[in-house]
């Protein structure tokens, strides 16, 4: 098994640093036209968490999700936002964490998933309900953001596509598979590969460290990463940020289920994970149970 993920470092979220470090983490993958079709409906995907902390980096920040837009439209692909946050919709929540003055400018449609039952890949979780606009759009674009989660150490892609069940869904999976976090793993990764995003861009510059999904704070990391295989942009990224696969339930849920490439299966075009070590990253000081509560992602 063989993957490739490609890393930038980005220092700020200035338009013309944005756009330039999209473009050159692209690249390596074919640029965005790899990926996207003219005529193609193309579900961008970001964490939209809350709207309670705009400052926190609690979500994928609009100026990464507008030139990830941008490229999609050059492509000849008509992109729509989506998500399903835990509380408000999604764009009450966008609108909340700035997203306004892009949406606006590319007259962005953004939607609140709504729920259908579909064939998941695996036997154990059948009855899961998953977006239908995730599911019938042409091309999936996932869009998480860098954080550590009291939950489950860390939320990078493949949490974030648990976000395309929709509302009160994920509050009962919480419930049913959260006594076990080990099924609960099994569930989220099942979840990613059911949707099977073409795409995962993770917005690193700054990432959220600490106590979160919400909680925590900001901490600037400097680095964008883009793959077509979600599994291995996970694995990658905590490497460098020096976590232990065994204690993230979905990287080690992704290894037993063998859709985890090593690192020495993944091919790093540009940067390494070595290059950007990340020697104090503050992981949470202590996790929370999975079925305390409903917390997203």
């Amino acid at each position: 098994m063989t993957a490739t993920v490609s890393f930038v470092r980005a220092a700020s979220y200035d338009d013309s640093t944005v756009e330039a470090a999209l473009r050159e983490v692209l690249a390596p993958l074919g640029g965005m036209a790899a990926f996207v079709k003219p005529g193609d409906r193309v579900l961008l995907k970001p964490n939209l968490l809350t709207g309670a902390r705009p400052t926190k980096e609690c979500t994928t920040r609009p100026e990464v999700v507008y030139w990830v837009a941008r490229l999609v439209q050059e492509a000849g692909g008509q992109p729509f936002l989506g998500d399903s946050p835990a509380f408000g919709s999604a764009r009450g929540v966008a609108l909340a964490n700035g997203y306004g003055p892009m949406l606006e400018a590319l007259n962005l449609p953004v939607i609140d998933f709504q729920g259908g039952r579909y064939q998941t890949v695996g036997q154990d979780f059948n009855h899961l309900l998953l977006s239908r606009e995730a599911m019938e759009a042409d091309v999936v674009i996932n869009l998480p953001k860098v954080k550590s989660h009291v939950q489950l150490t860390l939320t990078l892609g493949v949490k974030n596509l648990f976000g395309c069940v929709p509302g009160k869904m994920k509050a009962w999976w919480h419930m049913e598979a959260g006594k076990d976090s080990t099924r609960f793993g099994n569930m989220l990764v099942e979840t990613a590969r059911t949707i099977d995003p073409n795409l995962t861009i993770l917005d690193g510059i700054i990432g959220h460290e600490g106590n979160g999904p919400s909680g925590g704070e900001p901490r600037q990391l400097g680095i964008l990463s883009a793959s077509a295989n979600v599994f291995a942009l996970d694995r990658a990224m905590i490497e460098v940020l020096g976590a232990e696969p065994a204690s993230i339930p979905t990287v080690a849920a992704s290894q037993r289920l063998g859709l985890c490439p090593n690192l020495t299966e993944i091919e790093f075009p540009l940067l390494s994970p070595a290059d950007l070590q990340i020697s104090d990253w503050k992981l949470p000081e202590r996790l929370m149970p999975i079925d305390f509560g409903f917390r997203a992602s």
